[in-house]
């Protein structure tokens, strides 16, 4: 993945806001959706894959809603853009050597690899409390 998503924005844009809520406030998921303008549909199957990797808690029943699965110090951009996107990957022989041939002798295999560090340390270095303002 090096070009975001619809799905990756609008997972952003759900959990930042998220993140801006004070911490023990439980969020309806058609509140955020509202706020974000977002389709509820499209953030409810978003949010449940937040949800089955502790990024976020869901409630259920009258008072229902979701609220961070932690503190939003300690959830990065990195963790909330792999949870939609998948692993960060600007070339195929990344992923792993034999993939290619060529990455022995490939003057570009390096490169790729070095952004893919680079991205994904950008990413981790920045945290939903940095984005929320929160």
């Amino acid at each position: 993945m090096m070009e975001l998503t619809r799905k990756g924005e609008y997972a952003i844009r759900g959990i930042v806001y998220l993140a801006a809520q004070p911490e023990d406030r439980v969020c309806l998921l058609s509140d955020i959706a509202a706020a974000v303008d977002v389709p509820p549909t499209f953030l409810a199957k978003i949010f449940q894959q937040f949800s089955k990797i502790g990024l976020v808690k869901s409630y259920r029943g009258t008072g229902g809603g979701f609220v961070l699965g932690r503190a939003s110090d300690k959830i990065t951009l990195l963790e909330v853009v792999e949870a939609v996107e998948g692993q960060i990957i600007p070339n195929r022989c990344v992923v792993t050597p034999s993939e290619c041939s060529r990455d022995v002798f490939c003057k570009v295999h390096p490169v790729w690899k070095r952004v893919q560090i680079q991205v994904r340390d950008v990413l981790e270095g920045v945290t939903l409390k940095d984005l929320s303002g929160a």
